[in-house]
């Protein structure tokens, strides 16, 4: 090839294989018609591919034109984050930053975070995404997430850690359980209880699991919980007792009335981990750590008490 591709010409093939049509690509990016049609030709000259088939029906890609547009969708995403992070670099936080998170966290601190960072960086955009952690942190290697707010640890070398803060763990039971009617539960009567458990898709599995051996409790097997609202639901019917995240319960057991009770274990110091998590290879380590202090800000001033910060 005597030339490479142009930028503007991968947007306009992008363009027109959204729209499926010369004349509303066109309207789109804001050109003629005829502009449109001379610039794809010349981006076909120059990949020596027959990208588009111009029928009646509108512009269909080729099997080749299908195999170019996914590679120039990672080329324009790689342009915009680059974009982004100059922005960012410049004012300090602005631009998209796509966020991953636990579904068990983020609905019971994001609301706050996000309201916390728009004020102050108006210019921020924030995509968030949820899924559990193991499937998190595959993601944000794969370069979809830019960061992600999760349980911890996350065990890979190619990732910087922040901590965030610790959130006590509290013991739920079904009312009708031997427990219900306590302050707290002590260790020795965990001991031949039935433990449920998220599935081991949840960072929180491994740590339920370590306390049932320390123990000698029983983790229950044939029923783990895909949410936390599954295992609440279950401990209601009294299949076993199970742990949930302090957040979670001040959100959506606290004062309503339902059906499951909550206990204390250990004086509140049997805890997960939080943190912020981030590519080491990544250039945004400055405005990562931003984002890090306002969720600590966030945790102190609107959870006092009921969380702990960590640095």
């Amino acid at each position: 090839m005597d030339q490479d591709p142009t930028l503007k010409q991968l947007k306009y093939f992008a363009a027109l294989s959204e729209a499926g049509h010369y004349r509303k690509a066109a309207e789109r990016v804001g050109i003629s018609q005829p502009s449109l049609s001379l610039q794809i030709a010349t981006l076909e000259t120059r990949l020596g591919l027959i990208l588009v088939e111009r029928g009646r029906a509108g512009a269909v890609l080729t099997p080749a034109g299908r195999e170019v547009l996914a590679r120039v969708g990672r080329i324009l995403d790689d342009v915009a984050s680059l974009n982004d992070l100059s922005a960012r670099l410049k004012t300090g936080m602005a631009g998209a930053l796509r966020l991953g998170s636990s579904p068990t966290l983020g609905p019971y601190i994001l609301p706050k975070v996000v309201r916390r960072l728009h004020a102050r960086y108006p210019s921020l955009r924030l995509y968030i995404h949820d899924a559990a952690p193991r499937r998190l942190l595959e993601d944000l290697l794969a370069g979809k997430h830019d960061l992600i707010l999760t349980h911890l640890p996350v065990n890979s070398s190619d990732v910087t850690v922040e901590r965030l803060f610790r959130e006590p763990l509290k013991v739920a039971v079904a009312r009708g359980h031997p427990f219900a009617g306590q302050a707290a539960v002590r260790d020795e009567e965990l001991s031949g209880q039935t433990v449920l458990s998220l599935s081991s898709a949840f960072t929180l599995h491994d740590q339920i699991i370590g306390l049932c051996h320390e123990l000698g409790a029983t983790l229950r097997q044939d029923y783990e919980g895909t949410s936390l609202d599954a295992l609440r639901q279950m401990t209601a019917m009294d299949m076993g007792l199970t742990f949930l995240p302090a957040l979670y319960v001040q959100s959506e057991v606290t004062n309503r009335g339902d059906d499951v009770e909550i206990l204390s274990f250990r004086r509140d110091r049997f805890a997960r981990s939080i943190g912020l998590v981030w590519r080491a290879s990544s250039a945004d380590d400055a405005s990562f750590r931003r984002f890090a202090s306002v969720i600590r800000e966030v945790a102190e001033e609107d959870f006092p008490g009921l969380v702990s910060t960590e640095r």
